[in-house]
């Protein structure tokens, strides 16, 4: 039942000091918000606590800066589920706009398309630098490694050293922060599949002389989304506006308060305490949903878990954004380019006007993003705003991209905890945590990248929270949300609404319930420690 106090200015902080709720929530994101709206529409009493004091959407969050508008890594609104298409059409009925889709790679002053055309990135390179490579690729298909047990040995013996260096060594080590001799075979494999080097250069022969008229360059034909939908002011918008109709069906969103203590009561419900910037507040409950992090949940736990050592191994990659404003026409028309360059630090550039006009407010201005992947212990983490803004300026000067004097203005958002690291232990320390839930805890729901360690995307986890909402209502565990993840092409193919399965543990699916592809998502793992050491020996 709602409390008397929880007035619309419960989502700037000032919500009551005790409330009784049917479902406490920790996190405003995708999937806090999704299972929130549902539960509220369902005639549930809910309360969400966000850390944030001024936004929700967590990842999916648009930040403002006087009138510009920053997505956070960029949010293609595609999704093969229409349970997800319909509730974002419910949501946001009227402001969603459809986009082109461009992505392309930035290597020495030249564009390459993404996903990469083999024989276009030859052409590129000029005859001198692709003659090394095809004496490099040559050279490895005649005397491959071995052994291959490294995305390095992968990837060499597909392309050659030389290609290898050029369009996947370094933007991989940035985005991933460790070496590639260290990342497992197996992600490349899956994540390169289907490029041919040798068909690109036959395929392109063969067009040179008339006798192909319709290239694949190498590569098996998908067909990749074109366009995409967009909400006109950045994918903020459906998350504020899903917030304003939780709070005006009576639920709370309670910004700036992050969990303090999650209790059982011991008769299988809960009491939430949350600390903000007024004090500390509790929330009792009947059941509990967690976006936040595994490894933070495990240590406000009451009781600790007798795991909560395998969740404090659990790793995360962060990273952070510097947007530019700049006296210009808009530099490039892609969404965002990512940049194979080891002489700068940065690793992709978003072109805000690209995503939707109405992000920038100034025609007369470009205003792009360089996207930093880092740690939070890493010097480029600390490093005070207005210095990351002279590096940014400074890195766009040396790629060529933009004149420092037309440079006007700046911005830093960082993002904590955007990418749940897959490290030699993870699954292992994940499945043990979850097991140890659900035995002790049923009335505990993990959802979300984060909740759950899991490296999807915003629909997916959008999908593990209405899962978690259909066994909420039913009493009992319907659906294994944990059968809910993301294979690496499906936001680059297919068409929306298409996927109609779901793993249910019992009972019927109906087809309206199309959950999101039952596979992992493709990210490295690192391999173990005495291949690595194995490979080093052999090779000294």
């Amino acid at each position: 039942m709602r409390s008397e106090n929880a007035a619309a200015g419960n989502v700037f902080g000032e919500g009551p000091q005790a409330t009784k709720v049917d479902v406490a929530i920790i996190g405003a994101g995708p999937a806090g918000l999704t299972a929130g709206y549902l539960l509220a529409k369902q005639g549930k009493s809910v309360a969400i606590i966000e850390k944030d004091d001024r936004y929700v959407g967590g990842i999916s969050r648009t930040v403002e800066h006087e009138g510009y508008r920053f997505d956070i890594g960029g949010h293609r609104f595609f999704s093969k589920s229409q349970q997800v298409v319909d509730l974002w059409n419910e949501i946001l009925p009227d402001d969603f706009i459809q986009r082109p889709r461009m992505s392309r790679i930035y290597y020495e002053g030249k564009f390459y398309s993404y996903p990469l055309r083999a024989f276009e990135a030859l052409w590129n390179l000029g005859i001198l630098r692709s003659t090394v490579c095809m004496a490099s690729y040559l050279r490895y298909k005649l005397f491959p490694v071995k052994e291959v047990k490294s995305f390095e040995d992968w990837t060499v013996n597909q392309f050659g050293r030389k290609l290898y260096s050029i369009f996947f060594k370094t933007y991989t080590e940035k985005v991933w922060g460790m070496p590639c001799d260290e990342m497992s075979a197996d992600w490349a494999a899956q994540r390169i599949k289907g490029l041919s080097l040798w068909g690109a250069v036959t395929d392109g022969l063969k067009r040179s002389l008339g006798l192909n008229k319709k290239p694949n360059d190498g590569q098996a034909v998908k067909t990749l989304l074109e366009t995409f939908r967009y909400p006109r002011l950045g994918p903020g918008m459906m998350w504020e506006t899903a917030r304003d109709k939780i709070i005006a069906m009576g639920g709370q969103v309670i910004m700036g308060h992050e969990l303090e203590q999650l209790a059982s009561d011991g008769k299988g419900g809960w009491r939430m305490k949350a600390r903000g910037s007024d004090g500390s507040m509790t929330i009792e409950a009947d059941h509990a949903i967690s976006s936040a992090p595994m490894r933070q949940l495990a240590t406000k736990l009451h009781p600790l878990p007798q795991t909560t050592l395998q969740a404090s191994d659990l790793n995360y990659r962060d990273f952070l954004t510097v947007a530019l404003m700049i006296r210009s026409e808009d530099l490039f028309p892609d969404n965002w380019i990512y940049i194979h360059d080891d002489k700068v630090k940065v690793g992709r550039v978003q072109n805000f006007r690209s995503w939707s006009p109405e992000m920038v407010p100034d025609e007369g201005v470009a205003c792009v993003g360089l996207e930093y992947f880092c740690f939070e212990d890493d010097s480029l983490w600390s490093m005070k705003d207005d210095d990351l803004v002279a590096l940014a300026t400074r890195e766009m000067d040396i790629l060529g991209l933009v004149d420092p004097d037309k440079v006007f203005g700046g911005a830093v958002v960082r993002q904590e905890k955007a990418y749940p690291v897959y490290d030699g232990d993870y699954a292992a320390n994940v499945d043990q945590v979850r097991r140890e839930l659900e035995e002790k805890f049923p009335t505990l729901h993990l959802v979300g990248r984060n909740g759950m360690h899991r490296y999807n995307n915003q629909d997916h986890a959008m999908m593990t929270a209405m899962l978690t909402v259909e066994n909420i209502l039913a009493g009992e565990r319907i659906y294994d949300t944990w059968c809910v993840n993301e294979d690496a092409e499906y936001h680059e193919a297919g068409d929306e609404g298409a996927e109609k399965q779901i793993v249910a543990d019992r009972g019927t699916v109906t087809e309206d319930q199309a959950a999101a592809l039952n596979s992992l998502r493709d990210v490295p793992t690192r391999i173990v420690e005495d291949e690595r050491e194995t490979k080093r020996r052999d090779a000294a």
